[in-house]
C-alpha cells in the first residue's frame, strides 16, 4: 500500500491597496489551496500570521506594483522577515509572487524581481510560470499570461477599473499559477520531483 504525502500548506501574504491585488491574491489562493494572510494598512501582519509562514511548505508574496516597485507596506513585511532570516525559518521553502499595476507596463517586472530576491535571501526555491504568453494578433484582453511574464503572474488593471473588472485572464492565470506551486511544493515534500 502506497504512503501519501500530507497535505501542501501554502499561504498567499499580500497587500492590497484598491481591492486589485486582493482579487488576484484570491485567485493565487484558490488554486493554491492556500490560506490567505493579508498586510494591513500599516505594513503589518498577526503574530499567528508569521507562525502560519514558519510552518507553510510555500508561500506567495503579492503587491500592487507603485512607482517602479511593491508598496511600501510589502517592503515593511519584508524587511520584518529579517527575524525568520535570522533562524533560516524559510530556508527551503517554495515560493512564488504576483502583482498588478494599472499600465501596461508599469514596471511590473521590478516588482517581481523584488519577489524573487527576497526568497533568494530566505534561501527559498523560485517556482516560474508555465503558461505561454499570449502575443499573436489574435491575442486579446481576457488570454492567459497575456502580459507575457515568465517569472510570476502580472496583471493590469485600468486605474479607473474596479476589482470587479479584473481582466478573467489575468485572474485565472494566478490561479492556474497558485496551482503549480502547491504542485510543486508537493513535489518537494514527497521527494518525487518531475
Amino acid at each position: 500500500m502506497s504512503q501519501s504525502s500530507p497535505p501542501v500548506r501554502s499561504v498567499v501574504v499580500y497587500h492590497s491597496g484598491y481591492g486589485h491585488t486582493r482579487r488576484m491574491a484570491e485567485a493565487v489562493a484558490e488554486g493554491a489551496e492556500a490560506t490567505l494572510v493579508e498586510i494591513d494598512p500599516e505594513g503589518n501582519i498577526a503574530d499567528d500570521a508569521w507562525e502560519m509562514l514558519g510552518v507553510a511548505d510555500a508561500i506567495l508574496l503579492g503587491s500592487p506594483t507603485y512607482m517602479g516597485g511593491p508598496s511600501w507596506q510589502f517592503k515593511k513585511f519584508a524587511d520584518a522577515s529579517s527575524k525568520s532570516w535570522f533562524e533560516g525559518i524559510w530556508q527551503n521553502k517554495i515560493f512564488g509572487g504576483f502583482t498588478n499595476s494599472a499600465s501596461i507596463n508599469g514596471d511590473k517586472l521590478n516588482t517581481l524581481e523584488y519577489f524573487f530576491l527576497l526568497a533568494g535571501q530566505h534561501g527559498g526555491v523560485w517556482v516560474s510560470m508555465d503558461i505561454k504568453p499570449a502575443n499573436r494578433k489574435d491575442s486579446k484582453r481576457d488570454d492567459l499570461n497575456r502580459m507575457g511574464s515568465y517569472i510570476a503572474p502580472m496583471a493590469q488593471t485600468p486605474a479607473d477599473a474596479s476589482p470587479e473588472e479584473m481582466s478573467p485572464g489575468d485572474l485565472e492565470t494566478a490561479r492556474r499559477y497558485g496551482a503549480r506551486v502547491a504542485m510543486i511544493a508537493g513535489q518537494f515534500q514527497s521527494g518525487k520531483l518531475a
